[in-house]
């Protein structure tokens, strides 16, 4: 029985993560965030000051662009709330949180 339950919690805890990545298309970077559940996110980075900007949905993958060029920094809001993702390189912001940071040379 107790295998049966850890097997339910690893399937749950699988479904419940969100898959994100970056694509280079000429000169825009484009941030795609995997999360179908979500009903709103925005996007903030270091370009233009963390302004927000609500991305846009395409069948629960979250897409924002930003010109391709130099080293920033990012994050993520899903629905209100700021929402870690996976990525490579990380800093702490100065509310608790960490943003994720882009470096085209890596």
């Amino acid at each position: 029985m107790t295998r049966a339950w850890l097997a339910f919690g690893i399937v749950v805890m699988v479904a419940a993560c969100s898959r994100h990545y970056v694509r280079v298309e000429g000169d825009t970077l484009s941030l795609f965030l995997e999360k179908a559940d979500a009903k709103k996110v925005i996007f903030a980075c270091s370009l233009d000051g963390f302004e927000p900007h609500e991305a846009r949905n395409a069948d629960g993958r979250w897409i924002v662009s930003v010109p391709r060029g130099s080293q920033f920094r990012y994050y993520y809001e899903v629905d209100g709330s700021h929402y870690p993702t996976s990525c490579e390189l990380k800093e702490d912001d100065d509310f608790g949180s960490k943003n994720c940071i882009y470096d085209p040379h890596m």
